[in-house]
């Protein structure tokens, strides 16, 4: 029973977190709340028995992708979002698309056979067999993931970059003549 309570508890800050991470309009406290949300994720992974998967939540995903999130958000210096009424497409598809998947997960839950539970700790994950299928059967989406994210970030700092004018400024007015006086000089005089 408190395993029951305590998954419903970090679920609950897991799906408020990130409500106000879609809610924010400054991005470090967008990405603050990423961070809640991962470690919530955490917390429900240690109850579901799986520790390993618990701490490289806490070490990759709110340790090094977080602190890799923020330092592009401050390198770009981005302030608060501007709020735009948002796209009729995105409404008319997003709504019911959210519904859609509710009503499936929802079905699912509620329709699912005895068979397809487990009990906590029934699954077996020791590091070596999670290693051995990261770094030896998937090593090529896991590097292509690495190359996509770096390419990513790039990509955010050449949008944000402000280029700087190459050539010479343009002038729209015609420039004042300049005015000389000729001076005579030693050879010039008779």
């Amino acid at each position: 029973m408190l395993h029951l309570i305590l998954f419903l508890f970090f679920g609950t800050i897991c799906v408020a977190g990130a409500i106000n991470l879609l809610v924010q309009s400054h991005p470090i406290n967008s990405a603050l709340s990423l961070i809640v949300v991962m470690a919530s994720l955490a917390a429900e992974y240690l109850l579901l028995g799986a520790e390993f998967v618990a701490a490289v939540q806490v070490l990759v995903y709110a340790g090094a992708i977080m602190v890799l999130f923020v330092i592009t958000i401050m390198l770009l210096n981005a302030g608060k979002e501007e709020r735009t009424k948002g796209s009729r497409v995105a409404t008319l598809i997003g709504v019911p698309g959210v519904v859609l998947g509710g009503v499936l997960v929802a079905w699912t839950l509620l329709h699912r056979p005895d068979r397809l539970s487990f009990p906590v700790g029934a699954l077996k994950g020791d590091p070596g067999d999670i290693a051995r299928l990261l770094f030896h059967d998937f090593l090529l989406p896991f590097e292509v993931t690495s190359v996509l994210i770096l390419i990513a970030i790039m990509g955010a700092v050449v949008l944000a970059s402000r280029p700087e004018p190459v050539g010479r400024p343009v002038h729209t007015s015609p420039r004042p003549r300049e005015t000389r006086e000729l001076v005579a000089t030693e050879k010039d005089r008779p």
